[in-house]
């Protein structure tokens, strides 16, 4: 495979003849949507055959809503190892809360193609946010704990899930000890009836990083514990924050290199966001919310508005400005070339595999690109 940036000369046709592979094969596997417009600076994967398998020396994690497409999840699953389910909360008390539309469908495709579905458990409250007043109130109350243990042993047999995906968020400093007993005996409970536990950490960079993202992970001790740890390492860039790449290769090297000091990389998932945000400029703290786009979206943002796509050197990442209705627009999304360092970096580090945040929509060029890497 090889990546091709487009200068202003290129065409779809003409860059098919010069790879000598069919101008349908560049079109499909790059996604490009009829009349076959390319924008300057798009970068293009060139395949001579499509590699529709999964890899064979990672494990590769997707989630999913409820909501998610039935053809983008048909399209998604043979590349994947594991597909985590998004997402079933808790009350105060351990009674679990299932997603809004049923899961049935996605746990039976995900095994028919030889998936293993996760049941992704994550503190949400009655707004849909992560509620650390949740986390407080099962991981500080063993009853509570029990509770919530039984209900996850129950679901799980009863609708076939695999293993459980633990993703809390903004943990109390004073929750740390106590949510990590909690990863324990879930762990043991689990272990016991053959369940894989996996758990999602903050993308720390250091042991004592202060921040209510990363004060209450334990990544040593939690990393012993479960038999794999996804870093979440995106949303540098994101929908309140500045323009920015969403995971600057940069950044992320920064938290592997943690990481691995206290988590066996084979235990690792690298976090790989599948998507991108428009930014409306000039950015206000407080005002300013980016809207979230895909890969491919962002693409054809730049085709309709003339706009040269740029490539930052230290974040490894494309990005490029336009114009509407008056207003500067700054968009940062993911590319073959961003995500070509970013396979470069889990097989540098050795590390276990991907995570995707999320497959919801479906970018056919990473999905070869990741096989055929692997």
């Amino acid at each position: 495979m090889q990546i091709k940036v487009v200068n202003y000369k290129d065409t779809v046709d003409g860059i098919a003849a010069q790879y000598g592979i069919p101008v349908e094969r560049l079109i499909y596997d790059n996604q490009i949507p009829y009349p076959y417009r390319l924008a300057i600076g798009q970068a293009l994967l060139i395949s001579e055959e499509e590699r529709a398998v999964r890899p064979e020396n990672i494990r590769v994690n997707g989630y999913a809503y409820t909501y998610i497409s039935p053809w983008v999840l048909e399209q998604t699953l043979p590349f994947l190892t594991e597909l985590s389910v998004f997402s079933y909360g808790f009350t105060a008390e351990g009674a679990l809360v299932e997603p809004p539309l049923p899961a049935d469908w996605m746990i039976g495709g995900a095994k028919a193609a030889g998936v293993m579905p996760l049941l992704t458990l994550t503190p949400f409250g009655a707004d849909g946010k992560f509620n650390n007043y949740l986390i407080h109130a099962v991981v500080s109350n063993p009853e509570a704990g029990e509770t919530l243990i039984n209900n996850l042993l129950r679901v799980m047999k009863e609708y076939g899930y695999q293993g459980l995906d633990i993703d809390f968020e903004y943990i109390m400093a004073e929750d740390r000890d106590l949510f990590t007993e909690f990863v324990r005996e879930v762990t043991d409970a689990l272990h016991a009836e053959g369940y894989r536990v996996s758990i999602a950490l903050a993308p720390k960079t250091s042991a004592n990083q202060p921040g209510l993202l990363y004060e209450g992970k334990d990544y040593r001790a939690l990393g012993e514990i479960v038999d794999a740890a996804l870093l979440m390492t995106y949303e540098w860039g994101y929908k309140y924050g500045p323009p920015m790449a969403v995971a600057p290769l940069n950044m992320v090297r920064r938290v592997v290199e943690y990481a691995v000091t206290e988590i066996p990389p084979e235990k690792l998932y690298l976090g790989i966001p599948n998507y991108g945000y428009d930014w409306s400029l000039p950015f206000v703290r407080g005002e300013t919310a980016a809207k979230t786009i895909g890969n491919v979206e962002a693409v054809q943002i730049a085709v309709a508005h003339g706009a040269v796509i740029q490539f930052d050197e230290t974040a490894r990442s494309p990005y490029f400005y336009y114009w509407e209705n008056g207003v500067t627009h700054e968009v940062w999304f993911e590319d073959v070339r961003s995500l070509t360092a970013k396979f470069d970096l889990i097989r540098e580090y050795h590390l276990a595999g991907a995570g995707y945040w999320n497959i919801m929509q479906y970018f056919r060029a990473n999905w070869l690109l990741l096989s055929g890497t692997f």
